[in-house]
């Protein structure tokens, strides 16, 4: 790999500039309140932060819900986006109108004060719930974590199973999330679920649906470690020389549109978090001065060196591995 910028990467392997196809998934990033602080976060999310949608906000983005043809995915995000007052009422309106919702779960969430019916909510609108655990064992899910995040997890897990989550034919689904403890790629996505589910029932009796993996983006928290360590350039390398030109066209953001706590849009979470709004002639557009989110199909995805984590290897997005 000689290119410089993932757009010399993409027209050295012979794709064109990156556009998007037609929009069916809707990722609400409703703040940065969190009831952790993960080494790893690309959000910078964490109990102090007071980035969070109102109401008046969500109750927007329900109207364009409703106005949108083509929608198959909510998929609500943070934070911890259960801490967001406005989450179940967004949650009951997609429902209401037959949308797929993904709620994306730190599990430690469920024992929060006031969420003691999370699960219970969860299950009745048949949520599909994606949730964070980086291993399966202790030590290395409390260093990226922070102590004692492991064993709530575990009990989290539990009580999810116990409403039907992760079990046969339930329809409840449950996929765990796997985000690498350093500056390394993940191991092959199908091999490590079933690393997983064999651990996680041995140890644990805990079952669940699919492993995800995540690559982590060399961007806010993550990024500040990396510098601090001394590994930020041979990790940005490290994602450059394995870009995988098959995993262009699986891109999340061909078929996804991010909307921030503030009702700003982007092409997808990680740009959200380097500010980076929508491309020309649609950016700086808010969910304010908008109709439809049909109108983003087509548009002109806006890239930088962030998106080789994104199509490093098999590639990586907010579903997983991408091939």
């Amino acid at each position: 790999m000689h290119a410089t910028s993932f757009q010399s990467a993409l027209q050295e392997s012979g794709h064109d500039p990156l556009r998007a196809d037609r929009v069916n998934w809707v990722q609400i990033n409703v703040g940065k309140l969190c009831n952790q602080a993960c080494h790893h976060c690309h959000v910078d999310a964490g109990p102090q932060r007071t980035e969070i949608m109102t109401s008046g906000t969500a109750e927007r983005i329900i109207e364009l819900l409703r106005s949108s043809s083509n929608l198959e995915l909510v998929d609500i995000t943070g934070g911890a986006p259960e801490l967001n007052p406005s989450f179940r009422m967004l949650v009951e309106a997609a429902r209401d109108l037959d949308l797929r919702v993904m709620d994306r779960c730190n599990l430690t969430v469920l024992f929060q004060p006031g969420q003691e019916d999370l699960v219970d909510f969860l299950a009745k609108h048949r949520v599909a719930v994606v949730a964070s655990l980086p291993c399966y064992l202790q030590s290395n899910v409390d260093k990226q974590r922070g102590n004692g995040v492991f064993d709530t997890s575990i009990a989290a897990l539990h009580r999810l199973n116990e409403a039907g989550y992760g079990q046969e034919d339930s329809g409840l689904l449950l996929d765990l999330v796997y985000n690498p403890v350093g500056p390394f790629l993940p191991p092959d996505q199908e091999q490590l679920e079933q690393t997983y589910k064999q651990e996680l029932w041995q140890r644990f009796r805990i079952g669940f649906n699919s492993l995800l993996t995540i690559t982590n983006m060399p961007i806010s928290r993550f990024r500040a470690d990396l510098h601090r360590s001394g590994q930020l350039e041979e990790y940005q390398d490290l994602l450059l020389q394995s870009f995988n030109a098959g995993t262009v066209d699986g891109l999340m953001c061909r078929s996804m549109i991010s909307i921030g706590w503030d009702g700003r849009l982007y092409d997808c979470d990680f740009n959200q978090m380097l500010d980076m709004g929508l491309a020309p002639p649609l950016e700086p557009l808010t969910i304010e001065n908008l109709q439809s989110f049909s109108s983003f199909d087509g548009r002109t995805v806006r890239t930088g060196p962030h998106c080789f984590g994104c199509t490093a290897g098999s590639g990586s997005s907010c579903g997983g591995a991408i091939n």
